[in-house]
């Protein structure tokens, strides 16, 4: 077996399979800093998944599906967060034209 950079590859009845490998991360906030946020306690930690799926998502590193589901929100959920705080969708061309496809049945 082979493995880096989150990907294993390894040799199953004679063919290589590769698998993409998903990585969890713990990101420890320190107390005073929770306690400044001003939140109730349940709350602290879907603020800060919602705050850093927004972040992400504008930087364009997240797509909107990925960074709903960090957020723990529908994509329809957090496209009105992301309205309105100004957030700017990202849809191409490519992807109206993906779209349009697929809404009149056209290959």
């Amino acid at each position: 077996m082979v493995e880096g950079n989150g990907v294993k590859s390894c040799i199953e009845k004679g063919r290589l399979v590769t698998y993409r490998c998903g990585v969890n991360v713990t990101l420890e906030i320190p107390g005073e800093v929770t306690e400044a946020m001003h939140l109730p306690a349940p709350e602290v930690q879907a603020r800060l998944r919602l705050e850093l799926a927004v972040a992400l998502y504008a930087q364009q590193i997240l797509g909107l599906g990925k960074a709903a589901e960090m957020a723990g929100l529908s994509r329809w959920e957090l496209n009105q967060v992301l309205a309105r705080r100004g957030v700017p969708m990202h849809y191409t061309e490519s992807d109206l034209s993906a779209d349009l496809t697929h809404a009149t049945g056209r290959q």
